[in-house]
């Protein structure tokens, strides 16, 4: 098994993290190589990773088993653009503060590696939004959350005509809209009323943001829908984000085609944590407030 490493440059955790991670890996006899970039930081504070385990091009690239990710959500989400259509497995280690998707902390860490030696792991699948625009030839975006359509700077309300499949189904009037996959049900898209949707679901959700009409409510669709969406506004400037790190300012009128990606994302996951597991204690799912 090879194991490559990637995080979060600004964590603060980050260099404690990987370096006693590439010992242990040392002392286990497993093959890995470490972004350069953290290899360099590393280095700043003398603890040197030897250069034949420094990748000198992208950790994607490596040809490693698993991609093991220090950082928070936005990290591994980044990282999985980054794999893109390798779908190499990725393992989350959270540096972070909520780690929904980070599967361990780097206490945990060791105890994961000889889980991962020993094959006492799986690997989840999930749902890779692809979107294209005219407005933005040649370009592709892919995300593992969301694609989310806002007026940007704008103090106005817009109309946001959505079609399915070649169907006109809603026009929505508010603030934007957020079309997620089921990994990001839990992001945006639950913070503006969506529902929670379990990974294994083949569908994707459409959200708005802050609809201007009490019959502006979610929708959900099937994993194989076009989803095509046409903002004609006075606005001077549409955003386009993709998993909140990628952003695409468009000026109206613009339409956005988004489908499911030929690819998918794949996370390493433990086999006795279930999803309902991380909701409980994660977002305090279900929880009764007046208990202790």
């Amino acid at each position: 098994m090879k194991l490559a490493i990637s995080g979060n440059l600004n964590k603060p955790g980050l260099r404690k993290a990987v370096a006693a991670f590439a010992r242990a890996l040392e002392n286990m006899g497993i093959d890995y190589v470490v972004d350069r970039r953290i290899a360099e930081l590393l280095a700043a504070v003398d603890e040197s990773i030897s250069a034949g385990h420094v990748c000198q091009t992208s950790v994607a690239s490596a040809g490693a088993d698993i991609l093991v990710s220090f950082g928070g959500d936005g990290t591994i989400l980044a990282a999985a653009r980054e794999v893109g259509e390798r779908s190499t497995p990725i393992l989350g280690v959270n540096l972070g503060k909520l780690g929904f998707l980070a599967e361990v902390t780097p206490e945990e860490l060791p105890t994961a590696t000889r889980d991962l030696l020993a094959g006492r792991y799986r690997v989840e699948e999930r749902l890779v939004l692809e979107a294209t625009t005219p407005s933005a030839p040649g370009r592709t975006f892919h995300g593992v959350n969301d694609v989310v359509v806002d007026k940007s700077r704008s103090s106005r309300v817009i109309d946001v005509e959505t079609h399915i499949d070649g169907d006109y189904a809603v026009t929505y009037r508010g603030d934007g809209l957020i079309i997620s996959t089921p990994t990001g049900s839990t992001a945006y898209a639950l913070s503006n009323g969506g529902p929670i949707v379990t990974p294994a679901s083949r569908v994707f959700g459409i959200t708005p943001i802050s609809p201007h009409t009490l019959s502006g409510r979610p929708l959900i669709v099937p994993e194989t829908s076009l989803i095509k969406v046409i903002v004609q506004s006075a606005s001077d400037e549409i955003l386009v984000s993709i998993d909140g790190q990628t952003q695409v300012p468009l000026r109206p009128p613009i339409e956005l085609n988004v489908r499911k990606a030929a690819f998918p994302v794949r996370l390493v996951k433990r086999p006795d944590k279930s999803y309902f597991d991380v909701l409980r204690a994660k977002l305090h799912w279900g929880r009764n407030p007046r208990s202790r």
